[in-house]
């Protein structure tokens, strides 16, 4: 991964697409952490959280080391790239949550933000894809729009691709698949509702 080059396009857009972020070897590996149990993946927080199937469909399970090497290989490398972005763009990120993602075919996610400026911890969402050999045809793309609601980008789930994106700069939507399909999205975060501010990168 080119690190200044992301932290330009982040600092320059508000957004990046790596591609190859993973091997097709890590992703396989990535992929036998998968877990047998799923949980439906709900919208809102803390006492508002609760699951609406005209919203998202996905199902869910939250990451941490004990489901495997290549899991916490995964957060190690999220954990590195944390610090980056703190050095270069200043955006005192305090921690990384994750999950695995899995999108049953004609499963999808509404458009929505993953924050909304001043009411959330979340700063930088990160979206890495598991899907090796996918095809254009299988769907489940993710939408990206500006900040003003309008079209930007369709990113296809191929498999080690990361996007990166200030979480709450860009509704987005998961797009209907076709088979199944599976992500780790995450997010990095700050301590509190304290704001990071968005320096030149270095």
């Amino acid at each position: 991964m080119d690190y200044q080059a992301a932290m330009d396009a982040i600092y320059t857009r508000g957004w990046v697409v790596v591609d190859d972020f993973l091997t097709a070897h890590e992703v396989e590996h990535l992929s036998q952490c998968l877990p047998h149990e799923w949980q439906a993946a709900g919208i809102g927080r803390a006492a508002l959280h609760h699951a609406n199937r005209q919203i998202r469909r996905d199902q869910i399970h939250w990451l941490d080391p004990t489901l495997g090497s290549p899991v916490a290989d995964y957060l190690s490398r999220l954990e590195a790239l944390r610090l980056v972005v703190n050095q270069s763009l200043m955006l005192g990120l305090f921690d990384y949550e994750a999950h695995f993602a899995r999108y049953d075919s004609g499963d999808f996610y509404a458009r929505h933000r993953d924050a909304f400026a001043g009411q959330s911890n979340r700063r930088l969402t990160s979206v890495c894809y598991l899907n090796n050999d996918w095809q254009p045809a299988a769907g489940g793309v993710l939408r990206m729009y500006d900040d003003s609601e309008q079209f930007l980008i369709d990113i296809e789930p191929q498999g080690g691709r990361l996007v990166l994106f200030l979480s709450e700069g860009f509704p987005h939507e998961v797009l209907p698949a076709n088979q199944v399909r599976y992500s780790i999205a995450g997010w990095f975060r700050v301590n509190g509702h304290q704001h990071g501010r968005l320096d030149p990168p270095r």
